[in-house]
């Protein structure tokens, strides 16, 4: 069990992590990161704008359908929790202090569950997201390479390093959606999200390695 923890095509600007909710979602809308179609063109109509119904996804008797605005969310999640992944992938297993290593299995279980709810949801809307459509606002590839480089006495500092940054991400951006998103089932991923990804950063800031 988690014990309070719950995981360069799309443009070069990174939107400031702490922009008014509405602002920040508007940035990412400009820079075009609400996921490509998951069929080919002439297939299927072109994804909705946000704030329109997306068609494909019942919601329960009397609640919408998922708007623009709340597939945007998923599509966001999905590339930036696929980097989560890689993150912990690359370091579960060189991790000195333990309670890091509690930290990241329990990362990679929850948030290996969420990716399958954010794409089985943009499925069903005909939409898909992958981590390469997302790379200006994940972690780049240089921040890759110094964990996967990192000497042993250096890896747990500079995980935390990283991995806070991109969970910080994660909350501001789940945190945005609360005030802006509109179906109630992704609203409370957003609600698990902000939550969860806040606990980490705090946790990883009490760490020794943190601290020198």
């Amino acid at each position: 069990m988690e014990s309070g923890l719950t995981s360069g095509r799309c443009g070069r600007a990174r939107p400031a992590p702490h922009l008014p909710a509405l602002a920040l979602l508007a940035v990412l809308l400009a820079a075009g990161c609400g996921g490509a179609p998951a069929s080919t063109a002439g297939d299927t109509p072109a994804p909705p704008a946000a704030g329109t119904p997306a068609t494909g996804i019942s919601g329960t008797p009397g609640t919408a359908e998922m708007t623009g605005i709340d597939l945007l969310f998923l599509s966001m999640m999905a590339g930036h929790t696929e980097q989560t992944l890689e993150i912990v992938r690359l370091v579960r297993d060189r991790l000195a202090d333990t309670e890091l290593r509690t930290l990241v299995a329990a990362i990679e279980v929850t948030e290996a569950d969420e990716l399958e709810t954010a794409r089985t949801w943009l499925a069903r809307a005909g939409r898909s997201a992958r981590a390469d459509d997302h790379a200006g606002h994940g972690t780049g590839p240089e921040q890759l390479a110094r964990l996967r480089d990192a000497p042993a006495a250096d890896l747990d500092a500079v995980l935390i390093e990283v991995l806070s940054a991109h969970q910080q991400a994660a909350a501001d951006l789940a945190r945005a959606h609360l005030a802006a998103g509109t179906d109630e089932r992704v609203r409370d991923l957003a609600r698990r999200v902000e939550q969860s990804r806040t606990a980490q950063v705090q946790l990883m800031a009490s760490r020794p390695a943190a601290r020198s």
